[in-house]
């Protein structure tokens, strides 16, 4: 206990009491203990450590060089010191002004749709291409994962087991200093597919509420998708599930919205030019031609263009319901509503560097 700072016991018992709050509310598992060496870090108070420029004063430890210095002004909250893929981050939460919102370039509304072939497709045709780095990784991923169970194969014979033997509990394989590297190297190349995955959520996120103010998505069953075990691989590589989240939240801070649509809306197999439903269409077709028309469509294309009729049509639905609501002098139950309550002037950013 001496040989650490107090935060770090301090501030474990706050963070359970949260994860249980979490749990008790249904938003959480039951909460587990923490594993030496998976997600290893503490939380420092503003009062335990200091910044200066490219350097954090660690209790215990002194000042450490971090890569970059802290990007936000205002006062400091906290620092939560992670490890990962045997590097070290430091989490620093600032107390900031609210910053005035830049508006989107163009006021208009876009159609984004989601697949294996293109990452996204948006209803002026354009296609965002995904690196898909799982795919491109995984052999030497591969290779990394077979070097680490060899040397936990001649950690189970020097105790006299089988390599496929199961571990009594209790018992704790010794692991060598190799094998220990294996597994830095093997986490380093998880952590390189993770950061390439986020690089490719962000980016175009950032582009597309730079440019559009109103973005049309589809509510997808990843859930569903993943049960496709022909293409669970490629769409858990895509992060499906995670684009919606970054999306909406830069959205919101130009000022714009995301338009949800249903996952019962037919978009794939709906004609954009008539509005024909056709039957059921095959993944593998990539083109189709509708049958009341003769007009030829894209796969994705069509269905982003689809999603900016369904965007545009409840844009139009909503802003009629304010009018009505206006004329009746009750406030409007679109996004264009006033708030109940008036947002803080003080918001918490949170900026990662390495150290």
């Amino acid at each position: 206990m001496l040989e650490v700072t107090k935060n770090a016991p301090q501030m474990a018992i706050v963070q359970l009491g949260d994860a249980f709050k979490n749990f008790r509310s249904g938003r959480a598992e039951y909460p587990k203990f923490r594993k030496k060496g998976v997600h290893e870090g503490f939380t420092l108070t503003n009062d335990q450590f200091s910044i200066d420029d490219s350097r954090i004063r660690i209790p215990k430890r002194g000042w450490v060089r971090m890569r970059e210095s802290l990007r936000f002004t205002g006062k400091i909250m906290s620092a939560t010191l992670s490890r990962g893929a045997d590097k070290w981050f430091a989490g620093i939460t600032v107390d900031t002004e609210d910053s005035p919102k830049r508006r989107a370039e163009n006021q208009g509304a876009t159609g984004v749709d989601l697949g294996v072939s293109a990452w996204a497709t948006l209803s002026a045709g354009e296609k965002v291409a995904g690196p898909k780095p799982h795919r491109e990784l995984l052999e030497r991923q591969r290779r990394l994962s077979r070097s680490l169970s060899r040397k936990h194969k001649a950690a189970k014979a020097q105790l006299g087991l089988a390599a496929n033997a199961h571990i009594p509990k209790g018992m704790r394989l010794p692991v060598s200093e190799n094998a220990k590297k294996a597994g830095i190297r093997l986490s380093g190349r998880h952590a390189r597919i993770a950061n390439i995955r986020k690089e490719v959520l962000h980016k175009p996120t950032s582009e597309s509420t730079r440019r559009i103010h109103t973005a049309c998505i589809e509510d997808l069953n990843v859930r569903g998708m993943l049960k496709n075990h022909g293409l669970a691989r490629s769409i858990a590589d895509m992060s499906f599930f995670e684009f919606r989240r970054p999306l909406e939240y830069k959205t919101e801070r130009r000022g714009g919205m995301v338009v949800v649509a249903d996952r019962r809306f037919p978009s794939r197999k709906t004609c954009s030019s008539c509005a024909t439903i056709q039957d059921e269409i095959s993944p593998a077709v990539r083109e189709w031609t509708c049958a009341d028309r003769g007009t030829t469509h894209d796969r994705d294309g069509n269905a982003a263009r689809n999603l900016l009729a369904y965007g545009w049509a409840a844009l139009s639905r909503s802003t009629a319901s304010c009018a009505e609501c206006e004329a009746r002098g009750e406030e409007g139950s679109g996004p264009t509503r006033k708030r109940p309550v008036k947002p803080a002037s003080m918001k918490q950013e949170v900026g990662f560097v390495s150290v």
